[in-house]
Protein backbone atom coordinates (compact mmCIF):
# COMPACT_ATOMS: atom_id res chain seq x y z
CA UNK A 1 0.00 0.00 0.00
CA UNK A 2 1.13 3.20 -0.96
CA UNK A 3 0.54 7.06 0.30
CA UNK A 4 2.04 10.54 -0.29
CA UNK A 5 4.06 11.28 2.72
CA UNK A 6 4.30 14.63 4.46
CA UNK A 7 7.92 15.65 4.88
CA UNK A 8 6.90 18.78 6.26
CA UNK A 9 5.19 19.98 9.51
CA UNK A 10 2.20 21.23 9.27
CA UNK A 11 2.13 25.19 9.89
CA UNK A 12 2.06 26.76 13.25
CA UNK A 13 4.77 23.88 14.94
CA UNK A 14 7.46 26.01 16.89
CA UNK A 15 8.95 24.67 19.78
CA UNK A 16 6.21 26.92 22.50
CA UNK A 17 3.68 25.63 19.85
CA UNK A 18 4.75 21.75 20.53
CA UNK A 19 5.76 22.23 24.36
CA UNK A 20 1.78 23.53 25.11
CA UNK A 21 0.63 19.85 22.85
CA UNK A 22 2.48 17.92 24.94
CA UNK A 23 1.91 19.47 28.24
CA UNK A 24 -2.04 19.49 27.74
CA UNK A 25 -2.07 16.19 27.17
CA UNK A 26 1.04 15.67 29.80
CA UNK A 27 -0.67 17.37 32.91
CA UNK A 28 -3.72 15.30 33.39
CA UNK A 29 -1.31 11.92 33.15
CA UNK A 30 1.03 13.33 35.34
CA UNK A 31 -1.60 14.06 38.43
CA UNK A 32 -2.80 10.55 37.51
CA UNK A 33 0.78 8.96 37.88
CA UNK A 34 1.10 10.95 41.01
CA UNK A 35 -1.89 9.76 42.30
CA UNK A 36 -0.73 6.11 42.07
CA UNK A 37 2.40 6.78 43.15
CA UNK A 38 1.18 8.30 46.24
CA UNK A 39 -0.32 4.86 46.83
CA UNK A 40 3.65 3.55 47.84
CA UNK A 41 4.54 6.85 49.41
CA UNK A 42 1.31 6.43 51.61
CA UNK A 43 2.27 3.00 52.13
CA UNK A 44 5.90 3.43 53.09
CA UNK A 45 5.40 6.59 55.31
CA UNK A 46 2.43 4.84 57.27
CA UNK A 47 3.69 1.29 57.88
CA UNK A 48 7.53 3.23 58.07
CA UNK A 49 5.53 4.39 61.62
CA UNK A 50 3.78 0.93 62.08
CA UNK A 51 7.71 -0.59 62.08
CA UNK A 52 10.80 -1.17 60.43
CA UNK A 53 9.92 -4.97 59.61
CA UNK A 54 6.56 -4.18 58.15
CA UNK A 55 8.34 -1.08 56.05
CA UNK A 56 11.55 -3.56 55.03
CA UNK A 57 8.39 -6.60 54.02
CA UNK A 58 7.14 -3.50 51.83
CA UNK A 59 9.85 -2.78 50.40
CA UNK A 60 10.68 -6.51 49.35
CA UNK A 61 7.53 -7.09 48.57
CA UNK A 62 6.43 -4.12 46.74
CA UNK A 63 9.86 -4.58 44.40
CA UNK A 64 7.89 -8.25 43.66
CA UNK A 65 4.55 -7.02 42.70
CA UNK A 66 6.06 -4.23 40.79
CA UNK A 67 8.56 -6.75 39.01
CA UNK A 68 5.28 -8.95 38.03
CA UNK A 69 2.91 -6.06 37.63
CA UNK A 70 4.77 -3.77 35.41
CA UNK A 71 5.77 -6.38 33.16
CA UNK A 72 1.84 -7.59 32.78
CA UNK A 73 1.02 -3.95 31.92
CA UNK A 74 3.86 -3.37 29.70
CA UNK A 75 2.35 -5.78 27.45
CA UNK A 76 -1.27 -4.41 27.43
CA UNK A 77 0.48 -0.62 26.88
CA UNK A 78 0.70 -2.12 23.42
CA UNK A 79 -2.40 -0.86 22.47
CA UNK A 80 -1.68 2.86 23.11
CA UNK A 81 0.70 3.18 20.21
CA UNK A 82 -1.69 0.89 18.12
CA UNK A 83 -4.94 2.79 18.86
CA UNK A 84 -3.26 6.10 18.42
CA UNK A 85 -2.15 5.37 14.88
CA UNK A 86 -5.39 4.06 13.88
CA UNK A 87 -6.97 7.18 15.51
CA UNK A 88 -4.97 9.18 13.53
CA UNK A 89 -5.66 7.43 10.40
CA UNK A 90 -9.25 8.05 11.08
CA UNK A 91 -9.62 4.22 11.40
CA UNK A 92 -12.07 4.48 14.49
CA UNK A 93 -13.60 1.30 13.44
CA UNK A 94 -10.24 -0.67 14.41
CA UNK A 95 -10.34 0.61 17.93
CA UNK A 96 -13.09 -1.37 19.07
CA UNK A 97 -12.02 -4.49 18.01
CA UNK A 98 -8.39 -4.05 19.36
CA UNK A 99 -9.44 -2.82 22.81
CA UNK A 100 -12.04 -6.04 23.25
CA UNK A 101 -8.38 -8.33 22.35
CA UNK A 102 -6.75 -6.01 24.67
CA UNK A 103 -8.89 -7.05 27.20
CA UNK A 104 -8.52 -11.05 26.27
CA UNK A 105 -5.17 -10.72 26.59
CA UNK A 106 -5.52 -9.05 29.95
CA UNK A 107 -7.61 -12.31 30.95
CA UNK A 108 -4.71 -14.70 30.07
CA UNK A 109 -2.07 -12.45 31.79
CA UNK A 110 -3.93 -12.34 35.18
CA UNK A 111 -3.77 -15.99 35.32
CA UNK A 112 -0.06 -15.68 35.20
CA UNK A 113 0.67 -12.63 37.33
CA UNK A 114 -1.88 -14.47 39.72
CA UNK A 115 0.16 -17.84 40.24
CA UNK A 116 3.63 -15.36 40.56
CA UNK A 117 2.30 -13.46 43.39
CA UNK A 118 0.68 -16.23 45.22
CA UNK A 119 3.26 -18.78 45.32
CA UNK A 120 6.37 -16.46 44.68
CA UNK A 121 9.28 -18.17 44.23
CA UNK A 122 11.50 -19.07 47.04
CA UNK A 123 14.63 -18.62 45.52
CA UNK A 124 13.79 -14.48 45.70
CA UNK A 125 13.09 -14.58 48.93
CA UNK A 126 16.59 -16.50 49.60
CA UNK A 127 18.32 -14.38 47.19
CA UNK A 128 17.21 -11.30 50.44
CA UNK A 129 18.72 -13.67 53.15
CA UNK A 130 15.88 -12.52 54.45
CA UNK A 131 14.78 -13.61 57.99
CA UNK A 132 11.69 -15.72 58.98
CA UNK A 133 9.62 -12.40 60.00
CA UNK A 134 10.65 -10.48 57.50
CA UNK A 135 9.98 -13.29 54.83
CA UNK A 136 6.43 -13.89 56.50
CA UNK A 137 5.20 -10.62 56.16
CA UNK A 138 6.64 -10.38 52.41
CA UNK A 139 4.68 -13.19 51.05
CA UNK A 140 1.38 -12.40 53.25
CA UNK A 141 1.64 -8.48 51.48
CA UNK A 142 1.88 -10.15 47.78
CA UNK A 143 -0.96 -12.85 48.63
CA UNK A 144 -3.14 -10.44 49.04
CA UNK A 145 -2.29 -7.97 46.12
CA UNK A 146 -2.87 -10.97 43.68
CA UNK A 147 -6.43 -10.59 43.98
CA UNK A 148 -6.14 -7.26 42.88
CA UNK A 149 -4.24 -7.95 39.52
CA UNK A 150 -7.13 -8.60 37.16
CA UNK A 151 -8.74 -5.34 38.22
CA UNK A 152 -5.68 -3.63 37.46
CA UNK A 153 -4.89 -4.85 34.18
CA UNK A 154 -8.41 -4.03 32.80
CA UNK A 155 -7.66 -0.52 34.31
CA UNK A 156 -4.60 -0.64 32.18
CA UNK A 157 -6.34 -1.52 28.93
CA UNK A 158 -8.81 1.22 29.64
CA UNK A 159 -6.11 3.65 30.44
CA UNK A 160 -3.97 2.96 26.99
CA UNK A 161 -7.21 3.51 25.27
CA UNK A 162 -8.13 6.54 26.84
CA UNK A 163 -5.20 8.28 26.79
CA UNK A 164 -4.31 7.13 22.85
CA UNK A 165 -7.46 9.09 21.85
CA UNK A 166 -6.57 12.40 24.04
CA UNK A 167 -8.60 11.64 27.20
CA UNK A 168 -5.97 11.01 29.79
CA UNK A 169 -8.12 13.56 32.26
CA UNK A 170 -10.91 10.12 32.28
CA UNK A 171 -8.08 8.42 33.83
CA UNK A 172 -6.87 11.00 36.11
CA UNK A 173 -10.46 11.86 37.24
CA UNK A 174 -10.35 8.03 38.30
CA UNK A 175 -7.04 8.14 40.06
CA UNK A 176 -7.56 10.66 42.19
CA UNK A 177 -10.90 9.93 44.04
CA UNK A 178 -8.87 6.37 44.34
CA UNK A 179 -5.82 8.23 46.05
CA UNK A 180 -8.80 9.89 48.30
CA UNK A 181 -9.46 6.96 49.63
CA UNK A 182 -6.30 4.95 49.87
CA UNK A 183 -5.90 7.06 52.75
CA UNK A 184 -8.73 6.80 55.19
CA UNK A 185 -8.40 2.84 54.22
CA UNK A 186 -4.56 2.68 55.13
CA UNK A 187 -5.29 4.17 58.11
CA UNK A 188 -8.18 1.58 59.50
CA UNK A 189 -6.22 -1.30 57.73
CA UNK A 190 -2.61 -0.72 58.58
CA UNK A 191 -3.12 0.17 62.31
CA UNK A 192 -6.94 -1.28 62.95
CA UNK A 193 -9.78 0.04 64.38
CA UNK A 194 -13.79 -0.22 64.59
CA UNK A 195 -13.22 -3.62 65.18
CA UNK A 196 -10.41 -4.58 62.51
CA UNK A 197 -7.05 -5.68 64.18
CA UNK A 198 -4.06 -3.68 62.99
CA UNK A 199 -2.46 -5.48 60.08
CA UNK A 200 0.71 -3.31 59.15
CA UNK A 201 2.28 -4.11 56.00
CA UNK A 202 -0.51 -6.87 54.64
CA UNK A 203 -3.10 -3.96 55.84
CA UNK A 204 -1.85 -1.74 52.86
CA UNK A 205 -1.91 -4.47 50.53
CA UNK A 206 -5.57 -5.16 51.14
CA UNK A 207 -6.35 -1.65 50.88
CA UNK A 208 -4.83 -1.27 47.32
CA UNK A 209 -6.91 -4.52 46.45
CA UNK A 210 -10.33 -2.96 46.88
CA UNK A 211 -9.11 0.33 45.23
CA UNK A 212 -8.04 -1.63 42.11
CA UNK A 213 -11.57 -3.61 42.06
CA UNK A 214 -13.32 -0.09 42.24
CA UNK A 215 -10.83 1.25 39.41
CA UNK A 216 -11.65 -2.00 37.13
CA UNK A 217 -15.21 -1.92 37.45
CA UNK A 218 -15.95 2.14 37.13
CA UNK A 219 -13.67 1.80 33.98
CA UNK A 220 -15.36 -0.76 32.03
CA UNK A 221 -18.86 0.88 33.09
CA UNK A 222 -17.53 4.36 31.32
CA UNK A 223 -16.49 2.24 28.40
CA UNK A 224 -19.97 1.35 27.82
CA UNK A 225 -21.76 4.55 28.76
CA UNK A 226 -19.28 7.59 27.88
CA UNK A 227 -19.75 9.35 24.45
CA UNK A 228 -16.22 9.74 23.55
CA UNK A 229 -16.10 5.48 23.56
CA UNK A 230 -18.86 5.07 21.54
CA UNK A 231 -17.78 5.51 18.12
CA UNK A 232 -15.41 2.52 18.57
CA UNK A 233 -18.41 0.08 19.41
CA UNK A 234 -16.30 -1.95 22.22
CA UNK A 235 -19.36 -3.68 23.78
CA UNK A 236 -21.53 -3.73 20.50
CA UNK A 237 -20.54 -7.57 19.59
CA UNK A 238 -19.20 -10.21 21.72
CA UNK A 239 -15.81 -12.30 19.60
CA UNK A 240 -12.91 -14.51 20.58
CA UNK A 241 -9.69 -13.93 20.81
CA UNK A 242 -8.29 -13.29 16.87
CA UNK A 243 -4.77 -14.61 16.54
CA UNK A 244 -4.04 -12.50 13.71
CA UNK A 245 -4.89 -9.45 16.69
CA UNK A 246 -3.62 -11.46 19.45
CA UNK A 247 0.05 -11.89 17.89
CA UNK A 248 -0.10 -7.98 16.53
CA UNK A 249 -0.65 -6.83 20.56
CA UNK A 250 2.22 -9.74 21.55
CA UNK A 251 4.86 -8.53 18.69
CA UNK A 252 4.80 -5.08 20.16
CA UNK A 253 4.09 -5.74 23.46
CA UNK A 254 6.26 -8.66 25.07
CA UNK A 255 9.73 -6.81 23.73
CA UNK A 256 7.66 -3.53 25.35
CA UNK A 257 7.23 -5.68 28.38
CA UNK A 258 10.28 -7.26 28.83
CA UNK A 259 11.79 -3.48 28.09
CA UNK A 260 9.71 -3.29 31.72
CA UNK A 261 11.31 -6.00 33.00
CA UNK A 262 14.50 -5.23 32.75
CA UNK A 263 14.05 -2.17 33.94
CA UNK A 264 11.93 -2.82 37.24
CA UNK A 265 14.12 -5.99 38.09
CA UNK A 266 17.26 -4.20 37.91
CA UNK A 267 15.57 -2.43 40.78
CA UNK A 268 13.75 -5.49 42.32
CA UNK A 269 17.19 -7.67 42.84
CA UNK A 270 18.95 -3.98 43.93
CA UNK A 271 16.48 -4.17 46.84
CA UNK A 272 17.02 -8.01 47.08
CA UNK A 273 20.80 -7.64 46.96
CA UNK A 274 20.37 -4.81 49.19
CA UNK A 275 18.77 -6.69 52.42
CA UNK A 276 21.85 -8.45 52.82
CA UNK A 277 23.11 -4.98 54.45
CA UNK A 278 19.94 -5.23 56.93
CA UNK A 279 16.77 -4.00 57.65
CA UNK A 280 18.09 -0.38 57.93
CA UNK A 281 19.89 -0.03 55.10
CA UNK A 282 16.74 -1.42 52.98
CA UNK A 283 14.55 0.87 54.59
CA UNK A 284 16.98 3.37 53.82
CA UNK A 285 16.87 2.33 50.31
CA UNK A 286 13.03 2.22 50.01
CA UNK A 287 13.00 5.62 50.94
CA UNK A 288 14.90 6.36 48.15
CA UNK A 289 13.65 4.43 45.70
CA UNK A 290 10.12 6.13 46.71
CA UNK A 291 11.63 9.22 46.05
CA UNK A 292 13.14 8.19 42.55
CA UNK A 293 9.71 6.74 41.48
CA UNK A 294 7.81 9.79 42.66
CA UNK A 295 10.41 11.84 40.07
CA UNK A 296 10.01 9.80 37.94
CA UNK A 297 5.81 10.60 37.04
CA UNK A 298 7.05 13.27 35.37
CA UNK A 299 9.10 12.66 32.44
CA UNK A 300 6.69 9.57 31.98
CA UNK A 301 3.94 11.43 31.48
CA UNK A 302 6.01 14.06 29.27
CA UNK A 303 7.31 10.46 27.78
CA UNK A 304 3.60 8.84 27.21
CA UNK A 305 1.71 12.41 26.10
CA UNK A 306 4.86 12.91 23.25
CA UNK A 307 4.11 9.33 22.41
CA UNK A 308 0.58 9.48 21.81
CA UNK A 309 1.03 13.01 19.91
CA UNK A 310 3.64 11.13 17.65
CA UNK A 311 1.66 7.78 16.95
CA UNK A 312 -1.14 10.27 15.72
CA UNK A 313 1.57 12.64 13.36
CA UNK A 314 3.04 9.19 12.36
CA UNK A 315 -1.02 7.57 11.65
CA UNK A 316 -1.47 11.13 9.22
CA UNK A 317 1.84 10.58 7.54
CA UNK A 318 3.21 13.55 9.11
CA UNK A 319 6.73 11.91 9.43
CA UNK A 320 8.32 15.70 9.68
CA UNK A 321 6.13 17.01 12.97
CA UNK A 322 6.28 13.49 14.33
CA UNK A 323 10.43 13.85 14.53
CA UNK A 324 10.00 17.61 15.47
CA UNK A 325 7.48 16.80 18.74
CA UNK A 326 10.04 14.01 19.72
CA UNK A 327 12.66 16.38 20.06
CA UNK A 328 11.08 19.08 21.77
CA UNK A 329 9.71 16.17 23.86
CA UNK A 330 12.85 14.69 25.05
CA UNK A 331 14.11 18.46 25.66
CA UNK A 332 11.20 19.56 27.85
CA UNK A 333 11.38 16.60 30.16
CA UNK A 334 15.52 16.67 30.21
CA UNK A 335 14.67 20.65 31.28
CA UNK A 336 12.45 19.39 33.74
CA UNK A 337 14.58 16.89 35.11
CA UNK A 338 17.38 19.31 35.61
CA UNK A 339 15.15 21.64 37.98
CA UNK A 340 14.20 18.90 40.05
CA UNK A 341 17.92 17.90 40.25
CA UNK A 342 18.20 21.12 42.36
CA UNK A 343 15.03 21.03 44.92
CA UNK A 344 15.79 17.76 45.77
CA UNK A 345 19.22 18.35 46.28
CA UNK A 346 18.40 21.92 48.47
CA UNK A 347 15.68 20.15 50.24
CA UNK A 348 17.09 16.80 50.81
CA UNK A 349 17.11 16.87 54.84
CA UNK A 350 13.37 17.78 54.94
CA UNK A 351 12.46 15.01 52.37
CA UNK A 352 13.60 11.85 54.33
CA UNK A 353 12.28 13.67 57.45
CA UNK A 354 8.73 12.99 55.64
CA UNK A 355 9.44 9.85 55.32
CA UNK A 356 10.72 8.58 58.59
CA UNK A 357 11.58 9.84 62.25
CA UNK A 358 14.13 6.83 62.57
CA UNK A 359 17.46 8.86 63.11
CA UNK A 360 19.14 5.36 61.48
CA UNK A 361 17.18 5.36 58.93
CA UNK A 362 17.88 8.92 58.00
CA UNK A 363 21.27 8.56 57.86
CA UNK A 364 21.03 5.32 55.56
CA UNK A 365 18.43 7.30 53.15
CA UNK A 366 20.10 10.64 52.92
CA UNK A 367 23.44 9.32 50.89
CA UNK A 368 21.08 7.97 48.49
CA UNK A 369 19.31 10.69 47.96
CA UNK A 370 21.95 12.93 47.12
CA UNK A 371 22.13 10.34 43.98
CA UNK A 372 18.19 10.18 43.51
CA UNK A 373 18.92 13.55 42.40
CA UNK A 374 21.47 13.19 39.33
CA UNK A 375 19.99 9.56 38.97
CA UNK A 376 16.79 11.86 37.82
CA UNK A 377 18.02 13.59 34.95
CA UNK A 378 19.50 10.37 33.63
CA UNK A 379 16.27 8.75 34.11
CA UNK A 380 14.09 11.71 32.36
CA UNK A 381 16.10 11.06 29.26
CA UNK A 382 15.78 7.22 28.58
CA UNK A 383 12.06 7.16 29.50
CA UNK A 384 11.04 9.87 26.79
CA UNK A 385 13.39 8.67 24.62
CA UNK A 386 11.91 5.44 24.58
CA UNK A 387 8.21 6.52 24.92
CA UNK A 388 8.53 8.17 21.25
CA UNK A 389 10.63 5.19 19.95
CA UNK A 390 7.54 2.85 20.75
CA UNK A 391 5.47 5.63 18.41
CA UNK A 392 7.40 4.52 15.64
CA UNK A 393 6.67 0.48 16.60
CA UNK A 394 10.23 0.04 17.61
CA UNK A 395 10.60 -2.06 20.33
CA UNK A 396 13.21 -4.62 19.90
CA UNK A 397 16.47 -2.67 20.19
CA UNK A 398 15.44 -0.75 22.87
CA UNK A 399 15.00 -3.59 24.61
CA UNK A 400 18.30 -4.98 23.87
CA UNK A 401 19.94 -1.73 25.19
CA UNK A 402 17.87 -1.76 28.44
CA UNK A 403 19.25 -5.21 29.13
CA UNK A 404 22.86 -4.08 28.53
CA UNK A 405 22.84 -1.45 30.26
CA UNK A 406 19.92 -1.47 33.34
CA UNK A 407 21.62 -5.77 33.86
CA UNK A 408 24.96 -5.35 32.40
CA UNK A 409 26.30 -1.91 33.63
CA UNK A 410 23.45 -1.22 36.29
CA UNK A 411 22.95 -4.40 38.24
CA UNK A 412 26.57 -5.98 37.57
CA UNK A 413 28.07 -3.10 38.24
CA UNK A 414 26.03 -2.78 41.49
CA UNK A 415 27.21 -6.04 42.81
CA UNK A 416 30.54 -5.37 42.46
CA UNK A 417 30.29 -2.05 43.87
CA UNK A 418 27.98 -2.83 46.85
CA UNK A 419 29.80 -5.94 48.14
CA UNK A 420 33.36 -4.54 47.64
CA UNK A 421 34.64 -7.53 44.62
CA UNK A 422 37.94 -7.69 44.29
CA UNK A 423 38.34 -5.48 47.38
CA UNK A 424 39.67 -2.35 45.85
CA UNK A 425 36.36 0.14 45.85
CA UNK A 426 36.53 3.16 48.06
CA UNK A 427 34.31 3.14 51.11
CA UNK A 428 32.07 5.24 49.75
CA UNK A 429 31.02 3.43 46.63
CA UNK A 430 29.76 0.53 48.86
CA UNK A 431 27.10 -0.90 50.12
CA UNK A 432 23.94 0.48 49.21
CA UNK A 433 25.25 3.44 47.52
CA UNK A 434 27.74 1.35 45.06
CA UNK A 435 24.49 -0.11 43.45
CA UNK A 436 22.87 3.34 42.88
CA UNK A 437 25.41 4.79 41.23
CA UNK A 438 25.70 1.75 38.87
CA UNK A 439 22.42 2.36 38.04
CA UNK A 440 22.67 6.17 37.83
CA UNK A 441 25.59 4.96 34.98
CA UNK A 442 23.55 2.68 33.57
CA UNK A 443 20.60 5.24 32.83
CA UNK A 444 22.84 7.43 31.56
CA UNK A 445 24.07 4.76 28.67
CA UNK A 446 20.81 3.72 27.80
CA UNK A 447 19.39 7.07 27.60
CA UNK A 448 22.19 7.90 25.35
CA UNK A 449 21.85 4.77 23.36
CA UNK A 450 17.92 5.25 22.72
CA UNK A 451 18.19 8.86 21.90
CA UNK A 452 20.84 7.94 18.97
CA UNK A 453 19.22 5.15 17.69
CA UNK A 454 15.85 7.34 17.31
CA UNK A 455 17.67 10.24 15.41
CA UNK A 456 19.04 7.16 13.07
CA UNK A 457 15.20 5.11 12.57
CA UNK A 458 13.11 9.23 12.88
CA UNK A 459 14.97 9.58 9.44
CA UNK A 460 13.08 7.37 7.91
CA UNK A 461 10.37 5.86 9.35
CA UNK A 462 8.77 2.84 8.82
CA UNK A 463 4.78 3.47 8.71
CA UNK A 464 2.22 0.65 10.24
CA UNK A 465 0.33 0.33 6.34
CA UNK A 466 3.60 -0.52 4.86
CA UNK A 467 6.33 -1.98 7.29
CA UNK A 468 4.40 -3.61 10.25
CA UNK A 469 7.62 -5.74 10.82
CA UNK A 470 9.78 -2.96 12.59
CA UNK A 471 12.27 -3.41 14.91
Amino acid sequence: MSATVSTEPPPGTPFFADIRKIAVLAWPVLIGQLAIIAFGVIDTAMVGRYSATDLAALGLGASIYISVYITLTGILTALQPIVGLSYGAGRHEEIGEDVRQALWLAAALTIIGFLILYFPAPPLLQLAHAPDALRERTVAYLQILAFGLPAALVFRVYSALATAVGQPRLVMFLQVGALALKIPLNLWLIFGGLGIAAAGGPGAALASTALNWLLGATALLLLVKLDVFRPFAIFARFCWPVRRRQIALLKLGIPMGASYLIEVTSYTFMAIFIARFGTTTLAGHQIAANLGAVLYMTPLSIGIATSTLVARALGARHDAAARTLARHGILMACAIACCFCVIVLALRTLIVAGYTTNEHVTAAALPLVLIVAIYHICDALQVTSAFVLRAYRIVIVPTAIYAVALWGVGLGGGYLLGFNVGGVVPPWLTGARGFWVANTVSLAVAGVGLLFYWHRVSAHPAHADDARDAT
